[in-house]
């Protein structure tokens, strides 16, 4: 199996740069048929490939793995300015997976025993309470699991000026937490999923106060480096070989490939490549980065969908699950999914066709899923 790149017909007109994007990577027409041989679940992600340049992604990226054999594909291009093709090996954003690998780092000092999922944050962050005036004692693992119900931050600096400040500037896990302190809390914990992306920037926090080391650094000592990502990190220089995604403020086309204030941010700030963010949950699901206790409370109970920050999805192919997150932030969408032995698995990552920003999740991340997930179990 190898490498394969398929581009859609250039039909949507207004769409200028998806065929700019298509003359990049040297297609036209139709994606070709399948080969005789070719699962049809890569025939199903070329489609879906094609069809989202065809509608002004200016990047898709894919990296399957099944079985002791692997299957990449890319479409597009790096960026808009220079048209180069975009390849497998090219960093992206990839949203909230960055929080799988915070979760690792959490897990790791619980295994340690110098952190209780069931301690109050307050007792590892003492002005927790003070700034934040939650309703009522909050746990870690309330942190872990979005049960908090601690307030979204990013709402009031969706709020605070222009996207082209807002996103331009650092914003440390202080003010992360401090911003979550401006919104008044529900008047009742949430007891029940309830998605925020401060649940991590405190959970983060945490482990930076007892390693004695800022967050980057730990996610690079607990995974980055056991595993060998050498192009996955959180914050530091901008990859200069990276996909770029981009959305649109008032009518404008904005480059979000480097934003810095996703620089220090433990819910969705990661650069990886779809490659090695397989690598990553092969790892975790095999229990090369915990214990395999760790590992199945981290998968969450029977009837969960969420454990901590991993998500599940049915795998028909043996009745069991796939574990992974779907990761979204301005600018792209990344589907990572993993069989529970690690030995079937597929990223994928969409620079979304421009879009103003917002703080729900990118529609396109739900079809993502669905097409990954459909794929994943035609190959059984």
């Amino acid at each position: 199996m190898g490498r394969r790149r398929s581009c859609g017909s250039m039909r949507t007109a207004a769409a200028l740069w998806a065929a700019l994007m298509a003359a990049a990577v040297g297609c036209t027409g139709e994606p070709p048929p399948p080969q005789p041989d070719e699962p049809a679940a890569f025939a199903l992600l070329e489609g879906f490939s094609a069809r989202m340049v065809e509608e002004g992604a200016p990047a898709v990226v894919v990296s399957v793995r099944n079985k002791g054999e692997a299957w990449t594909h890319a479409a597009g291009v790096r960026n808009l300015e220079s048209a180069e093709p975009a390849t497998v090996a090219d960093p992206v954003h990839v949203g909230t997976i960055t929080e799988s690998m915070v979760a690792v780092s959490v897990m790791k000092l619980v295994e340690e025993g110098r952190l209780d999922l069931d301690g109050q944050v307050s007792a590892y962050l003492p002005e927790f309470g003070t700034l934040l005036q939650p309703p009522g004692p909050v746990s870690v693992r309330q942190l872990l699991t979005h049960e908090s119900g601690i307030p979204d931050f990013t709402v009031p600096l969706l709020a605070s000026g222009r996207w082209e400040e807002r996103m331009n500037r650092p914003l440390s896990l202080e003010e992360q937490l401090a911003l979550a302190g401006t919104v008044p809390w529900d008047g009742r914990l949430a007891r029940i999923f309830d998605y925020s992306r401060s649940n991590y920037a405190a959970l983060a926090l945490i482990v930076e106060r007892l390693r004695g080391q800022d967050i980057a650094m730990v996610l690079a000592a607990d995974t980055a480096g056991p595993l060998g990502l050498a192009k996955t990190r959180l914050g530091g220089s901008p990859a200069t070989a990276m996909i770029h995604g981009y959305i649109t403020v008032e009518g404008m086309r904005q480059d979000a490939g480097m934003p810095v204030w996703l620089a220090e941010v433990p819910s969705n700030g990661a650069v990886s490549t779809v490659e090695e963010v397989n690598t990553f949950y092969a790892a975790l699901l095999q229990g090369r980065l915990l214990a395999p206790d760790t590992v199945t409370a981290m998968k969450g109970g029977y009837s969960q969908y969420y454990g901590f920050a991993l998500r599940r999805w049915n795998n028909t192919c043996n009745n069991r699950f796939y574990y992974g997150l779907p990761g979204d932030v301005d600018g792209y969408g990344t589907v990572a999914m993993t069989s529970e032995d690690g030995s079937k698995q597929l990223a994928m990552t969409v620079a979304y066709p421009p879009a103003p920003p917002t703080l729900e999740f990118n529609p396109l991340i739900h079809e993502m899923q669905e097409v990954a997930q459909e794929a994943m179990n035609s190959l059984c």
